[in-house]
């Protein structure tokens, strides 16, 4: 338990609470795990878990562009009226959910712990702010069980089972994240998956998943398509960035890249790239990421005041 949580201190004040299979108010969607299918214990509202949810995962060790692209999933369910939900870990999951919130919806969140437990720590103000925010934090381990391999195993099946739709920001392959999604495809629940570079190891899942039938998420306007086609909703409100970006940007959006690899694709000695990184930096376009490739950050991503 993180020091000074502050999802400790509200539920403090808060009733838990447990479903089991067979309580009226179990959601409909968890009895297709079957005999799997686990006593729920949380905070919050638990009647979000029988309405419209949207799964929405990645990876942990998220490129920027990841985290993007969780973001904009988010954003963009939220604005749907649907419920999304994840795993609350670091990376993607966070990513989603924050957004969600920040947007005025609701996140349910998956702990692989106790509910009442936080775990990971940097996800304190997540939880905090899903149960605040008329969501809940669920989990299938009891009270102060603490996180185990088995549990995040456990957890994902409940993610792929929980919503219609399940939608894959970033996954290597193998990873924990890609066998949700295949967990999801077997129990007959729609799959969006984010395409990727092909050089990039965190969307080997991803790019594999699309292959295989995945539907595929091209933008922002293509995962709000899919969205109204699969849950009959339309956004309340859409926000466009599609500004132009300069050979760097789009090179980098493809694929982070090391100095000497951008040296030779602009066509620069390697300290006048240097310069244009550091100058790139400054501007909040470029972060260094850490194995010193270098990516675009959320602000390039999303075309704020990038020109070409």
């Amino acid at each position: 338990m993180a020091a000074h949580s502050e999802y400790r201190s509200i539920i403090e004040g808060l009733q838990r609470w447990e479903i089991a299979p067979n309580d009226p108010s179990y959601p409909p969607a968890l009895l297709d795990l079957g005999h799997e299918a686990p006593v729920l214990r949380g905070y919050g509202d638990p009647s979000v878990l029988s309405g419209e949810c949207i799964s929405i995962v990645g990876a942990r060790k998220a490129t920027p562009y990841g985290r993007t692209c969780a973001k904009m999933a988010g954003r963009a369910a939220a604005e749907c009226g649907i419920t999304v939900v994840s795993g609350g870990a670091i990376g993607c999951d966070q990513c989603a959910g924050t957004a969600a919130l920040d947007a005025g919806g609701r996140t349910v969140v998956i702990p692989g712990c106790g509910a009442d437990c936080v775990y990971p720590s940097s996800s304190d103000e997540l939880f905090a702010r899903a149960v605040r925010g008329g969501g809940c934090v669920v989990s299938l381990e009891h009270w102060g069980a603490p996180p185990a391999r088995y549990t995040f195993v456990r957890r994902n099946k409940a993610i792929a089972a929980l919503s219609t739709v399940l939608v894959v920001c970033e996954a290597a392959r193998p990873s924990g994240t890609f066998h949700t999604a295949t967990t999801a495809a077997e129990l007959g629940r729609r799959v969006y998956a984010v395409p990727g570079s092909i050089f990039s190891a965190n969307s080997r899942g991803t790019n594999w998943l699309i292959e295989s039938g995945a539907s595929i998420v091209t933008d922002e306007e293509s995962l709000e398509g899919l969205i109204s086609l699969d849950y009959g909703r339309l956004r309340t409100q859409v926000e466009s960035h599609d500004l132009p970006r300069g050979a760097l940007l789009d090179a980098l959006v493809a694929s982070p890249m090391r100095a000497d690899e951008i040296s030779v694709l602009l066509g620069l000695g390697l300290p006048q790239t240097l310069a244009v990184l550091a100058e790139q930096e400054a501007l909040g376009l470029v972060c260094r990421l850490p194995d010193s490739r270098f990516a675009p950050t959320e602000l390039a991503l999303l075309g704020h005041n990038v020109s070409a």
